[in-house]
């Protein structure tokens, strides 16, 4: 399988505090890959250190050319997506005027009718300021910026955080139609997003790669695996239907840490 992203020897370093250990992994050129782990292990971490948005050390690959050396408007200019945790929307801009400002130059018209597609909420809400919106409208404005443009890979960190059952429905929705066209990394802790959504699972701990498989689902549906390596159990049970597997898994070591939570919150985020 052809790797899109490759990782090697990557630190990362948070105000004088080392928060990732020499990590290693590859991004397949299709499907989505998850990255769990519990929480405070590095996740959003090495996706920042892959964007250069921390100080860091080591070899990051996109399609064969190093990127770890260059600023990380250029790494996004070379094709490298990112929906960060906490949205980022400009809450006193329109939604029209977010998506612009995030456009690098003119969209397809593939890729505009993707979006709308997606979220025709978010065309209802052109004109409305992105502050006014619910979370889960602002995680919409997120993964639509992100969709508006011809990327190689995308960087998705806690899509479905905080957001009620119905609004991470949509999300898992816009992702598997996302991921039919361009990789993803994935950081999620909501297992049955994972289980839907995802081929291959990296896990991490303590700043550190524990454990690598090429099924996802392998791993959710070991039971004493995914309680040694997350701290809860995956019997989580699909939103809909999920994608094909390949085969195998990769050893495990034990990590420590908080344990994650496998299901989304009950509630929808009040609108900031």
């Amino acid at each position: 399988m052809s790797e899109i992203l490759q990782i090697e020897g990557l630190r990362a370093h948070i105000g004088g505090q080392q928060v990732v250990e020499d990590i290693a992994f590859a991004v397949p050129a299709t499907g989505v890959t998850a990255l769990l782990g519990r929480n405070g292990v590095g996740k959003t971490s090495t996706l920042k250190a892959v964007l250069g948005l921390i100080s860091r050390t080591g070899h990051v690959t996109l399609a064969g050319e190093r990127i770890d050396g260059e600023p990380t408007h250029r790494i996004v200019q070379r094709g490298v997506g990112y929906v960060p945790e906490d949205r980022d929307v400009f809450s006193k801009l329109t939604v029209a005027e977010n998506l612009q400002l995030a456009s690098r130059g003119r969209p397809s018209s593939e890729r505009r009718d993707l979006v709308e597609s997606l979220f025709p909420d978010l065309v209802r809400r052109a004109q409305q300021t992105a502050g006014t919106l619910s979370g889960g409208q602002q995680q919409m404005v997120a993964l639509a910026r992100a969709l508006l443009n011809e990327n190689r890979v995308l960087l998705v960190d806690e899509p479905t955080k905080g957001l009620a059952p119905k609004v991470v429905q949509e999300v898992s929705v816009a992702l598997e139609t996302a991921a039919q066209t361009v990789p993803i990394l994935l950081v999620e802790q909501n297992l049955t997003v994972v289980r839907r959504l995802a081929a291959g699972a990296i896990v991490l701990s303590g700043g550190r790669v524990s454990y690598r498989t090429e099924s996802a689902r392998a791993l959710l549906d070991d039971d004493h695996l995914t309680r040694s390596l997350l701290g809860v159990g995956g019997e989580a049970h699909d939103a809909g239907p999920a994608p094909s597997r390949a085969k195998g898994t990769g050893g495990a070591h034990r990590a420590g840490g908080n344990a994650p939570s496998s299901a989304s919150a009950a509630d929808q985020e009040a609108a900031r």
